[in-house]
């Protein structure tokens, strides 16, 4: 399988993730969790949802790889972090050590934004 075949793929499980991800935090977590912790939840499904139609926007045609490896690691830690910090109270957890992981899904989101500017023909899958 090539690359862009299983990018296409990663790009639409990620899409796919946000909306059921945004469901749940509509739907399912009101109730369960305090405001603040919803609105970080609901934080980490904009920027989730947000990168996933980036990435879209990017696989349909010459992308970057960087790019597109930045975005996702970036979700993963951005929103993934805010995720298991806005749940964990009602868990009976302490994910208190994942607060410095989501600065850096931020920085790594940020990046891939950047790789944008730069035109290198090395860069890009053609």
């Amino acid at each position: 399988m090539n690359y862009f075949c299983c990018m296409n793929k990663t790009v639409a499980l990620i899409g796919a993730l946000a909306v059921a991800l945004g469901a749940l935090g509509a739907h399912g977590l009101q109730d369960l969790i305090a405001p603040s912790s919803l609105a970080s939840f609901r934080t980490g499904v904009w920027y989730h949802l947000l990168h996933a139609v980036a990435l879209l926007a990017i696989t349909r045609g010459s992308f970057k790889r960087i790019t597109a490896l930045l975005w996702v690691w970036g979700i993963v830690f951005f929103s993934g972090s805010i995720y298991l910090l806005a749940i964990d109270e009602y868990f009976g957890l302490s994910l208190s050590f994942l607060g410095p992981i989501t600065p850096i899904g931020g920085i790594l989101l940020i990046s891939g934004w950047l790789t944008l500017i730069v035109s290198n023909e090395k860069n890009v899958d053609k």
